[in-house]
């Protein structure tokens, strides 16, 4: 199909068309080649279906046939036909009288010689009800060693997960998916799918993968690439507002007023409050002649725009040609019809300027910020409130300003009201749990036009404005009437592990469904030690005695710096490529093999949200977990122990 491709580029070149033509040709016949080339190395398919009437299909990763317009080899995962794959079982054949799965050697390129296995599910007798529950293939893929970045799921998606990837493009669904249950996968599976079934309507608009940081990212980087979709947009939500750099931190109390629904508000008034009524009436020269505008008609204008409320530089538009026009009624009144170049002339004069600029001032969010947080009296905000995010030493003009984060999310509301950004076709939030509503408010102006998949789960909450329900969270995303799916089943994390971890859940305050897990193999090692940091380096080294990556996870600063320093021997001796060090605070959304867990109690005290933070830390393990402490374990942890 590759060099298929790479001969349609060469002989397009000779199709005779208009430039134009020749042009966009040229560029669709590249692009494929290019997809194609960049396609990732692997098995072509991973299984196949065996209908009762007698055809049969293989399922891939992809659409392959030996021609474009020949019938295909293997049928792409997102096809409607392929779906009785995930769908089918014994109480409901949908047709399907045999499926098979195919197992394939890890890092495989496909070569037949890495097939390592094959299982068939008779669907028309007494098989199995869930598709996949005691396949030894899927479970062998799903705890596949993770070394490297995420990996796609297509081979593994099971029906509850198929349901929300294929829902449909206008419909916005949230996940509330316990540790290991797989909505990262689901969301950006459900972002190849839209992308296969609404090319049209979601390039018009674009993709966006908005992610919790940049570790994250670089994480999930190849999950779409691997199911052929290339040139998605995954991204921060702080590096999609960076009008400028952070270069200045805000206190906690100035970090929670900011983030602060109510924030919208204080915005918008102080940006509409520089909207003035008429002074007086507007007298406009034209030669020796000067057009009158009376006040009261003046103020009806703007009453009117403002009622409109459009934008706040629209609005200023709509002052000045609506001044315009009633100038342009008078004269044509007295002269007949005037040209559209006195039209241009007029409003581009003096006096029509000075009327806009004193009525509706042209505003920068940046420079109404500065004036606001310079001076922050507002009634929506207690006095203790305004103290919190008052400048100290206001700057000379807003130019010189040092911006903190949560500043950059205010200026990005006050740009949102200056002028509509545009829209993506639609963006899959992950962690969305952890937006303040002024980040969601953010993320909601960017998905005007489009439909959201919103992932994440109460539980895991750390930030201090962390959603304590769904209902909430989604209003402030726009999308009050999303439906909440919860995803509870796990089949990441043992349930040995996952029972742990359900412990902390009492002591959470959010309503959420408790977590199982349908693996039953995995270790668990609590161990109280004299010597943490020896005890580390020790369980690292029986931690690579085994296949796979290993995460030692402490509370951020020096526990970690301590660590890393510790085991720098270890890592310098050809094996850091399997062992990370992090904070606590870096660990949401990342898995490893083996995770040794230092210190608890020191992860549970490091911040207001720490067992939620903790609760994160101990779901991190694929495979074993070890928890090594010296002080005693928090209380809602150690119960059980």
């Amino acid at each position: 199909m590759a060099d298929d491709a790479d001969h349609r580029v060469a002989t397009g070149a000779d199709v005779s068309a208009s430039g134009a033509d020749a042009e966009t040709l040229g560029y669709e016949l590249r692009s494929h080649a290019k997809e194609l080339r960049e396609q990732p190395p692997g098995p072509l398919f991973f299984g196949r279906l065996d209908h009762e009437d007698g055809r049969h299909h293989h399922i891939g990763r992809r659409r392959i046939s030996e021609r474009p317009a020949a019938p295909p080899l293997v049928i792409d995962w997102r096809a409607p036909v392929a779906r009785t794959f995930y769908q089918a079982s014994a109480r409901d054949p949908q047709g399907v009288a045999v499926r098979r799965r195919f197992g394939w050697a890890p890092y495989s390129t496909g070569d037949s010689a890495d097939l390592t296995g094959l299982e068939d599910e008779l669907l028309g007798t007494d098989g199995p009800v869930t598709p996949g529950e005691g396949s030894a293939i899927v479970a062998g893929e799903i705890e596949r060693p993770r070394v490297g970045p995420m990996r796609d799921i297509a081979a593994t998606i099971q029906p509850e997960q198929d349901d929300l990837v294929r829902a449909p493009l206008a419909e916005t669904v949230c996940v509330q998916g316990a540790p290991g249950t797989g909505k990262t996968a689901v969301g950006l599976h459900r972002a190849a799918y839209l992308l296969y079934t609404h090319p049209r309507r979601i390039s018009r608009g674009g993709m966006l993968i908005l992610g919790p940081n940049r570790t994250f990212l670089s994480y999930i980087s190849q999950v779409l690439p691997s199911l052929g979709e290339v040139g998605i947009r995954q991204s921060t939500l702080q590096d999609e507002i960076a009008r400028h750099e952070v270069r200045a931190e805000d206190t906690p109390a100035a970090a929670a007023v900011k983030h602060d629904a109510r924030m919208a508000a204080v915005l918008h008034r102080a940006l509409y409050g520089r909207v003035a009524p008429p002074a007086g009436p507007l007298a406009v020269p034209d030669g020796s002649y000067r057009w009158r505008v009376p006040l009261d008609e003046l103020e009806r204008i703007v009453a009117e725009v403002r009622k409109e409320a459009p934008p706040y530089a629209v609005g200023r538009e709509r002052v000045r040609s609506r001044a315009v026009r009633a100038v342009q009624l008078r004269a044509e009144r007295r002269a007949g019809p005037m040209s559209d170049s006195w039209v241009q002339r007029l409003g581009r004069s003096r006096a029509v300027t000075a009327f806009v600029d004193a009525v509706w001032p042209t505003a920068r969010p940046e420079e109404v910020l500065a004036a606001l947080l310079a001076d922050p009296r507002d009634s929506l905000l207690t006095a203790a409130e305004q103290d919190a995010i008052r400048w100290q030493r206001p700057p000379r003009s807003y130019r010189s300003a040092r911006w903190t984060a949560a500043d950059l999310v205010l200026l990005d509301e006050l740009a949102g009201l200056v002028e509509r950004p545009d829209g993506y076709g639609h963006i899959v939030v992950d962690e969305a749990q952890d937006l303040s509503p002024m980040q969601c408010r953010a993320i909601a102006r960017r998905a005007r036009s489009g439909s959201l998949t919103v992932l994440g789960d109460l539980a895991q909450g750390t930030t201090p404005w962390a959603a304590r329900d769904w209902a909430g969270q989604l209003a402030h995303l726009g999308r009050d009437r999303a439906s909440v799916v919860a995803l509870t089943t796990g089949f990441r994390v043992p349930a040995a592990i996952v029972d742990l971890a359900n412990r902390l859940m009492g002591s959470l305050d959010v309503d959420v469904p408790v977590a199982r897990s349908l693996r039953d193999d995995g270790e668990l090692r609590i161990r109280a030690v004299d010597d943490v940091t020896a005890a580390t380096v020790d369980a690292v080294r029986a931690a690579l005695r085994h296949e796979g990556s290993v995460g030692v996870i402490a509370a951020a600063g020096e526990p970690t710096d301590a660590l890393r320093a510790a085991l720098r021997p270890l890592l310098d001796d050809g094996t850091g490529g399997r062992v990370e060090v992090l904070p606590a605070t870096l660990a949401k959304g990342l898995e490893y093999d083996h995770v040794v867990v230092v210190e608890p109690s020191a992860i549970a005290e490091a911040e207001a949200r720490g067992l939620h933070r903790l609760y994160v830390v101990l779901t991190r393990a694929v495979s074993r977990l070890d928890v090594l402490h010296t002080r005693p374990l928090p209380p809602a942890m150690a119960g059980g122990a």
